[in-house]
């Protein structure tokens, strides 16, 4: 620690938070265009990458344990409270089932994807496969809530290759969402979609509420409170549960895994109370997730990279192959515009990050539903990611 400039945890978390808020910055001062497809997120993880790797800041420190035991749960529980299970599904109609039929092709993709380029991959590999399928399930804070879940640190070489991998599949990716509105006619003619399918989403989503009122200080108190007692009670509910361990000994579910799920199983719930009427949740836990991901970036070693990642960048485009026929799949049989199959794969793929860019390109009237389909993927990328580990695990 002698040779890192920046050590003690009140520097290390000031300068994780400059490097977030830089970027958010430039993004509202400079109006870059470019953020569209290289957003901030791209940016906030490898700033830190090049500064921990440069002595400035350590690749460990007790601090970076602390924020994943204790903020990770807190911001997942703020995250899921804005969760409108029934709202969207009521605004989105078929368009779920698109989404879900995108998630499917995510959890089968994965293992299939891993066995085709396993042979040049190390046998825990499926720790990260199983990250990168919470990212493309619901988002960033699924991604770092799922490799704690398999306790999978984020120093290690399986966490920076689904990093890179997931960085890469997005450049691609979302220049292909953005693009497909160029197809609609086509498209819809294909899916044989209703031609007022649109029309009566824009209808649904203007008589969506979203405003809370104004934000004032006790509402963030609330949020603390809420987030660290969720926390508390998942970690003291996770003692109690067993371990689960493979027959060669590998613990699956560990207390962490079960830690996760009761989180999100309990944060679900409060979804549907008042709790779910608190201003500022979604920025305030957005917030956190940057932060995060600026943390994850610290964590990142690039000394022992190696040419294993080219074989998993490659199964991660061969997964994402898979992800887009289970999607233009979906669309076909339920019958929905491209509009809506765009908004679904960003809502799986990129997350809250995402889906918004991809509605205000296709249809504005569409970004508070983008939103609420995010959402929906927040909620259901722990457990789904998790399956999607143990599926992964078997084809190793």
């Amino acid at each position: 620690m002698a040779d890192i400039l920046i050590s003690s945890p009140s520097g290390i978390i000031a300068v994780l938070g400059a490097v977030a808020s830089l970027f958010f910055f430039l993004e509202k001062k400079t109006a870059w265009k470019g953020f569209n497809y290289f957003p901030p997120l791209i940016f906030i993880y490898l700033l830190p990458v090049l500064l921990s790797n440069g002595g400035i800041i350590p690749t460990k420190a007790p601090v970076y344990d602390f924020m994943g035991a204790n903020l990770l749960p807190m911001f997942l529980t703020i995250m899921l409270l804005e969760v409108n299970i029934l709202a969207t599904i009521r605004i989105m109609g078929k368009g779920i089932f698109v989404m879900l039929m995108g998630t499917v092709g995510v959890v089968i993709g994965a293992p299939i994807a891993l066995l085709i380029v396993k042979s040049g991959l190390e046998p825990e590999v499926w720790k990260g496969f199983a990250a990168l399928a919470g990212s493309w399930i619901g988002g960033t804070g699924n991604m770092l809530s799922v490799a704690y879940a398999f306790d999978l640190d984020e120093s290690s070489l399986n966490y920076g290759y689904a990093v890179i991998a997931n960085n890469a599949v997005y450049l691609v990716w979302l220049p292909i969402m953005l693009g497909s509105k160029s197809l609609a006619s086509k498209f819809n003619k294909f899916t044989g979609a209703d031609s007022d399918r649109v029309e009566k989403m824009d209808k649904a989503a203007k008589e969506l509420t979203t405003d809370k009122g104004p934000v004032e200080m006790r509402h963030f108190l609330y949020l603390i409170m809420i987030g660290f007692g969720v926390t508390a009670i998942s970690t003291l509910a996770a003692g109690f549960i067993e371990p689960y361990s493979t027959d060669d000994g590998q613990v699956l579910f560990s207390l962490n895994t079960y830690k996760v799920l009761i989180v999100t199983l309990i944060s679900i719930g409060l979804s549907f109370t008042k709790a779910s009427k608190i201003p500022a949740s979604h920025a305030f836990s957005m917030a956190m997730v940057y932060l995060f991901v600026a943390r994850m970036g610290a964590k990142a070693d690039l000394s022992n990279i190696s040419g294993e990642v080219i074989w998993f960048v490659l199964g991660a485009f061969i997964w994402i192959f898979i992800h887009g026929t289970f999607l233009v799949g979906a669309a076909k049989l339920f019958k929905v515009d491209v509009h809506t199959a765009a908004i679904a794969s960003a809502a799986n793929i990129g997350g809250a990050a995402s889906a918004p860019i991809v509605a205000a390109f296709h249809k504005p009237s569409l970004v508070p539903v983008s939103i609420l389909m995010a959402l929906l993927g927040y909620a259901i990328g722990n457990p789904m990611a998790i399956l999607t580990g143990i599926l992964c695990k078997w084809v190793m």
